[in-house]
């Protein structure tokens, strides 16, 4: 059997076929077109392979030369991933900003929410029901990244989705936000700080953002002598509580990495009688809304969710208009130093 990879790299190769795809995969082209239409259910390992060969391979489905004036459904597809991990700030702000810049070029926004990650996107896809997809949280081995594929409509992969064959792509890089924030509270004397993010196993796309930021974090207080620890925090107020009260002895910095999370930990420090930036610095990881609304204006990395929101439209809306799709653009969150952040208390 053909490696995908190898296949893939091979110099002067043509235009990937659905039997390019078939032979490399090992199986039937029906069984292919099964995976790309969802019309029949396939054995979660043959999809898998299928998926993995399509992404591998960059097959886009064609539909031969559009006509001068192609009919457009004036519709702008967003994908949202098939897990419950909102971030409501970052998504208000994010849908926004997309819906003024589709307006402002004559489109709407069709959302596609899917459990299944997949089913909605075939439907949209394969019903002409859009004329470009925006796909949020894209990762790697994303299993909607093969149906866009197959399909051959523009899209815009948002978030860490690695490389893809054909698709525009921005990313966040959050390795910058995380050397920015230790290095801005060791400036401030801070010598242990604790990070306070979700659970590793929480399902969803968002983890790429979470080890990106760790690293940058774990990279800088390496380089500054600073003892940073990451510890799993749940946004409720009994695993909040719980958090706070195992931190190591001497932390006197904090590192907010769930926007739902900031206003329960800011309220339970209050309870404990610990003041903030006096006795414990705060550095928030949330949306410019979520930023705005609390009572002490955070020192905060903002997630740039409007500027992303704008930009994948554009990106989309220059697809439909005959501009290639252009190699991944990162996009950078900004750090803002607020009043939650202040000298190490002394002793």
């Amino acid at each position: 059997m053909t490696n995908p990879r190898d296949a893939a790299d091979e110099p002067g190769r043509g235009v990937v076929t659905i039997t390019d795809v078939a032979n490399a995969a090992g199986v039937s082209a029906s069984t292919v077109s099964y995976v790309i239409t969802g019309k029949r259910t396939i054995s979660p390992a043959t999809r898998r392979r299928v998926e993995q060969t399509i992404r591998a391979l960059g097959y886009r489905r064609r539909t031969g030369s559009p006509p001068p004036s192609p009919a457009r459904a004036g519709v702008l597809a967003v994908a949202v991933p098939p897990h419950g991990d909102r971030h409501v700030g970052v998504e208000m702000e994010f849908f926004s900003a997309a819906a003024g810049a589709a307006r402002g070029l004559g489109f709407d926004l069709l959302l596609v929410t899917d459990e299944e990650g997949t089913a909605g996107l075939h439907r949209v896809t394969s019903a002409a029901l859009a004329d470009a997809v925006i796909v949020l949280d894209a990762g790697d081995g994303d299993p909607r990244v093969p149906v866009l594929l197959a399909s051959g409509r523009p899209a815009v992969l948002i978030g860490a989705p690695g490389r893809h064959h054909g698709l525009a792509a921005l990313t966040l890089d959050f390795r910058p936000a995380g050397q920015a924030c230790l290095n801005h509270l060791a400036d401030l004397g801070h010598r242990s700080v604790v990070h306070l993010g979700p659970s590793p196993a929480r399902p969803g796309h968002r983890l790429r953002y979470l080890e990106d930021f760790t690293e940058g974090l774990r990279t800088a207080a390496a380089r500054r002598g600073v003892e940073a620890l990451s510890q799993p925090c749940e946004p409720t107020a009994e695993d909040i509580a719980r958090c706070l009260a195992e931190l190591p002895p001497g932390s006197t910095a904090l590192v907010v990495h769930d926007e739902a999370a900031l206003p329960l930990v800011m309220a339970t420090l209050q309870r404990r009688g610990l003041r903030v930036p006096e006795d414990v610095s705060v550095v928030a990881i949330c949306s410019a809304t979520v930023a705005e609304h609390q009572r002490i204006p955070p020192t905060a990395v903002v997630i740039p969710a409007r500027e992303v929101g704008a930009l994948a439209v554009d990106r989309a809306v220059r697809q439909l208009d005959g501009t290639p799709a252009a190699e991944a653009e990162s996009v950078l969150p900004r750090f803002v130093p607020g009043e939650t952040t202040g000298p190490a208390p002394v002793g």
